[in-house]
Formats: C-alpha cells, structure tokens, sequence
C-alpha cells in the first residue's frame, strides 16, 4: 500500500515497538538459561525424564503467540486507517480584524513586562483558540499598516504577531482612525455582517477623527470591540538611549512624556459600532473572553466548501486479531499428547 492508502492517528505509540522486541528478547532467553540451568544440576536421563512431558516446539508457538498478540496491540493503538471516502465539508466562520497599536507609548510598563509585550502574547492566546474563523491583522502607529490580510492560516498570523514592534512604522504618533479605516477596507464583499475588529490601543490618538471612522464601520456592518491597555493615571515610555541602555521618554522641554489611556474614546468607538469596551487587567487582554463570549456568538457565513478524504478507521482488525491470539496462548497447552518413552515403560512391566 501506498502513503496514500494507508495513514495512522497516532504515530507516536510505535515506539511501543521497542516493548515488543524487549519481550520477544526476554522469553528468548529466559528459555535458553532455565535449560542450562537444568543441565547444570540435573543429569541427562532425570532431564529427559523430567522434561518429557513438556513439548518445546509448544512453548515456543505459546511464546510467538504472545509475542505477536502483543505486535497486533502497538498497531491497533496507531489508528491505521486506510480505504478512504469524499466528503464535503463546509466551513463557516466570521472574519476578524486585529488592529494593534505599535507606538512607542505601548513600551510603558504599566502592565508587565509592556503593553505590546502583553498584547502580543494575548494575541498568540486568541490564535490558539480560533477554528474556521479568518483572521487579519494591522499594525499602527502614526501610519496604518496590513501585515497579514484575512486568512485561515493561523500560523501565518502568529509569525506577524512575533515580528511586532514599534520600529515596524517609521512614522511616530497613533492615528486610531486610519487602523480602523484601514480594517473595514480589509473586509471583502458587500456583506454588512460576519464581521469583527478588535482594536488594542492606550487610546491616545494624534486627530484622526477616530469616531467618524466608527461610523464608517458601523454603516458597513463591522463591529469594533476595543481594548484599552494602560493605566488613566499615565505612565512613563522606557526608551532606548545612546549606549543601549534604558531611559525614559521626555519632551522638548526634559521632562518625562507620560503615556495615558483614553478610555472615553475607546468606549465610543465601541457604543457607535455595537461592539463592546474592555479594560485590560494586569495579567491579561481578556481577548479571550471577548471572543468566547461576544465574537463567537455573532452570525457566521460560509467561507469556503472543500472535498476532502475521509480515511476509515481500521484498528479493529488488529485488536481483533490481538484478542485471538491472546486466547490462542492461554487455551494451547505445553505438554506432549505421549511423553517419550511412556509406551517402552509399559512394555517393560
């Protein structure tokens, strides 16, 4: 059989057949010692007169029995499966936007280690949790940037999010309105549903008319759920200075630029949409919950229908086959139908 007519679920328990071998091994020579066992302490005729009632070839059928039984096991516990059936399977989902801001006040460490650190390992959660869902993502700053259009393939988008940081845009500053223009523009057809952005941001936006932008979304049926991440009462930027080493940003004038969250904004831009505001805790986005339990229950459409094979399972055979054997070894006795030399001793009396 070909790769293409035979495949197996569980590939990992062949290393099961290492236990086979070692048995296999193991009964080997468990027979060979306890005969030289018995010909070092027993002389010749009391061994044949002992061990004559006992068939060797029967003990080694018994042995192979066993041996072969438990062979048929390891492959019963690899799924086999092989003859296959199309099928169509249909795949229904809603397409989610992730825009994330990347300017350098989400460096503050007002939740640890960062902003965009946390956001970032938040984003590789949500990733995890996403089944039939397409999923995109946007970078922005003082620029708004694509990175990964809406796909299906999620490993894609989880190499984007590691690449995040604020040196991806050239452009300093947060134009909350141009990442939300540029996600309801990353939507394809005419549907006014199925659609969902979920914007990470302290808020802070350098005018770009964020809630006319919400507006926008809201006439092409996206909804935006936003997240706040910072503190309201502000936090200084952690910078790079000249020798490699940590600093602070400051001003024009030295003193140190204080990064706040712009909670009021955010839950506009959500109220306008339909979507809802989320506070970002200590030790997390919530993105997961806003997925569980408000993006998930939006209305899905159908994103793609693919034939795809269908393989039966086949491990029945060989635990069948298991089992009989298995029953086979403890039916079959050892002893010899006439023991040698039984017929001779009669005659003798």
């Amino acid at each position: 059989m070909n790769a293409d007519t035979i495949q197996f679920g569980a590939l990992a328990y062949l290393h099961g057949v290492w236990i086979v071998v070692l048995v296999a091994l193991f009964l080997g020579w468990t027979f060979r010692r306890r005969r030289q066992l018995l010909a070092r302490f027993v002389q010749v005729e009391m061994l044949a007169r002992m061990m004559g009632h006992v068939s060797a070839k029967k003990q080694r059928v018994k042995a192979v029995l066993l041996v072969s039984s438990l062979a048929l096991l390891v492959l019963a516990l690899m799924e086999p499966k092989f003859g296959y059936t199309w099928e169509t399977v249909q795949r229904r989902g809603i397409d989610v936007m992730i825009a994330v801001d990347v300017s350098r006040s989400m460096l503050a460490s007002d939740i640890a280690p960062s902003r965009l650190e946390r956001a970032k390992m938040s984003m590789l959660t949500l990733l995890g949790m996403l089944d039939g869902d397409r999923v995109g993502l946007i970078a922005f700053a003082g620029k708004a940037f694509t990175l990964c259009p809406l796909t299906l393939d999620y490993g894609a988008c989880k190499m984007f999010v590691g690449d995040l940081e604020p040196q991806a845009i050239s452009r300093g500053g947060t134009r909350i309105g141009d990442a939300i223009r540029r996600a309801v523009d990353s939507f394809e057809g005419q549907e006014k549903k199925f659609r969902a952005l979920i914007l990470i941001t302290d808020g802070e936006d350098h005018e770009s008319d964020p809630i006319g932008a919400a507006e926008l979304a809201k006439e092409k049926g996206v909804r935006i759920f936003c997240v706040g991440i910072g503190t309201t009462e502000g936090s200084p930027i952690h910078v790079a200075d000249e020798q490699g080493g940590k600093t602070y940003l400051k001003d024009a004038e030295g003193k140190q630029v204080l990064s706040k969250l712009d909670e009021t904004t955010l839950k506009k831009i959500a109220l306008t949409t339909g979507g809802a505001y989320v506070h970002a805790s200590a030790t997390g986005l919530e993105l997961d919950t806003i997925y569980r339990e408000r993006i998930s229950a939006m209305e899905e459409k159908e994103l793609e229908s693919t034939r795809q094979k269908r393989y039966e399972h086949r491990f029945q055979w060989p635990l069948g086959g298991a089992a009989l054997l298995l029953i086979a070894e403890a039916l079959m006795t050892d002893r010899r139908r006439t023991a040698p030399g039984a017929q001779m001793g009669g005659n003798g009396q």
